[in-house]
């Protein structure tokens, strides 16, 4: 009998009776994460000390799923290398690898990176979302690349304020997508807390401020300035959150590289390139009302293409690994 995966739509049905969530959208049909759907003021980040109180997820399952094989074909191959070298020769980590994964949604970080790095790992899972965690936990890897031993633990609470003992022997803190939601402060904190387990980072995916299309559009470069400074509202860095990463863990005495992680998409992508799209230019108009009537057009025909399979456009992100200096003797 042929082993299928669930996806996590398919997983929201099957864990503990927890009935599936229909995908938060807007009128638009921005599925919630693709899009400016929050309330305004609301944040999209995680904090490791548990606020309480239940609160309306801000990422759908269905987004994650729809952008997760994007995100595994983007993240760059060429900081791996680096990092098996610093995790073989961290000191006291004869036991396997602590991975902590902040902001895990359903666990696409964990998927791609626990099977390409060898030796056992033991995962721990945080996100504010209980759904996300129980999708992140079923579908985790269970074999490294040498066929070791791959365990996971989940942390529910928010991390983009890191309390002081957060990373206490952690061999490697992990995110996806965070450090663009993050402010300077918070970024600063982060890389404090790497510096004090003298464990590595590795941030992918951070989104960088430009997009190309394949077929160019005066209103591209418009609409691309007006969505940039929708991400650094409310003290988010958005675009500017690399090279603030990279000061702040720098400024600890970490080794940092930079490396582009952009998503390609084309006929192949057209469910996610449309919810980009749509949340793409739906943000801009939320930060630039007067672009509400050229932008409906703009979208409208960027539709057509997309639906047409005509559409091909670069998303331009970054990735960051930061090699903190070890603690304990190395």
């Amino acid at each position: 009998m042929r082993k299928t995966t669930a996806t996590p739509a398919d997983m929201a049905r099957q864990i503990g009776g927890i009935p599936a969530q229909p995908g938060p959208q807007d009128p638009d049909g921005v599925i919630a994460g693709a899009g400016p759907v929050a309330r305004p003021g609301e944040r999209p980040t995680v904090r490791l000390r548990d606020t309480g109180g239940e609160e309306q997820p801000r990422y759908a399952p269905e987004w994650l799923e729809l952008r997760e094989p994007a995100d595994a074909a983007a993240r760059s191959l060429d900081l791996l290398d680096p990092l098996r070298i610093r995790l073989a020769n961290l000191p006291g980590r004869s036991g396997g690898a602590a991975v902590h994964d902040l902001g895990c949604g359903t666990g696409s970080m964990g998927r791609w990176l626990a099977p390409r790095l060898d030796g056992p790992q033991h995962w721990i899972l945080h996100d504010r979302d209980p759904y996300l965690l129980h999708f992140a936990a079923v579908a985790s890897p269970r074999a490294a690349a040498d066929g070791s031993r791959v365990t996971v633990e989940t942390r529910r609470g928010d991390v983009a304020r890191l309390t002081p003992d957060a990373l206490v022997g952690a061999s490697l803190v992990t995110a996806s997508a965070l450090l663009d939601v993050l402010t300077r402060e918070e970024i600063e904190t982060l890389a404090a807390a790497c510096a004090g387990a003298g464990c590595p980072a590795l941030l992918t995916l951070s989104v960088a401020g430009r997009v190309e299309f394949a077929a160019p559009d005066p209103l591209d470069e418009e609409l691309t300035a007006a969505f940039n400074d929708h991400q650094r509202r409310g003290g988010m860095l958005g675009p500017d959150a690399v090279g603030v990463a990279v000061e702040a863990f720098g400024a600890h005495g970490a080794t940092v590289k930079v490396h582009p992680s952009p998503w390609r998409l084309g006929p192949e992508n057209v469910g996610l390139t449309a919810q980009w799209l749509r949340g793409w230019v739906g943000a801009a108009v939320e930060q630039r009302p007067e672009l509400a009537e050229r932008a409906e057009t703009y979208l409208q025909a960027r539709l057509a293409a997309c639906a047409a399979g005509e559409l091909r456009v670069t998303v331009h992100h970054s990735d960051l690994l930061a090699l903190a200096r070890p603690t304990g003797g190395a």
